[in-house]
């Protein structure tokens, strides 16, 4: 994390921010500005912004920026995402967001302690450096990348902790998809409390 974010919040290390259409999870499908933050340490070897994790690299950024650039799209929802935009106290960043009648989604892996007003919560947990409880508690969808077939236990074990109304998804690592994605199938189908995700955007060609 840089020294130089300030701890309120009101400036932020904006690695890109962008206007799309949400490829996975429970909002899949849907019309969203994502803002990307920069500055990450939980290390994924499969990370596909990699870039993202020196947050020193990205020009901090005023709130107020971020959100008069998301006002300028149809869609009056944001994804933040990172990165490990928890790492940052987004508490600022939200009230104005939300002040501008903006629906806010959060992107995670829920290593670092929830600060923030959200309206969704995805959780995607990594081995590397495990998500806190109370980021568990409030998710509304646990998403869990399955890289290998010891993560199906792996998934179960963080199910335990979410709440009832939390929605359960598999998805696979897209390098290994062809590989998990007939495991995830069959998986499902044995536990349907969990469903698939998968990187549609990806299949579509949306970036």
């Amino acid at each position: 994390m840089s020294n130089q974010v300030p701890e309120d919040g009101n400036m932020l290390p904006l690695m890109e921010e962008f206007y799309t259409i949400q490829g996975e999870g429970y909002h899949t499908g849907k019309a969203a500005y994502f803002i990307r933050l920069g500055g990450c340490d939980v290390g994924c070897h499969w990370c596909d912004v990699k870039e993202s994790w020196d947050a020193n690299l990205h020009p901090l950024t005023s709130a107020e920026q971020i959100v008069a650039n998301a006002l300028k799209y149809p869609a009056k929802t944001v994804v933040i995402t990172g990165g490990e935009p928890l790492l940052y106290n987004l508490t600022y960043l939200t009230q104005k967001l939300r002040e501008a009648g903006i629906q806010i989604f959060l992107e995670t892996s829920g290593a670092y302690p929830l600060t923030g007003y959200w309206d969704w919560i995805c959780l995607s947990p990594k081995k590397f450096k495990g998500p806190r409880q109370d980021v568990l508690a409030a998710a509304g969808e646990l998403k869990v990348i399955v890289f290998n077939k010891s993560d199906f236990e792996w998934a179960e074990e963080h199910a335990k902790f979410v709440g009832k109304n939390c929605k359960l998804y598999l998805q696979p690592e897209w390098s290994k998809a062809s590989e998990m994605t007939p495991l995830i199938i069959d998986y499902v189908k044995d536990n349907p409390k969990w469903e698939i995700s998968l990187q549609t955007h990806k299949y579509l060609n949306i970036p």
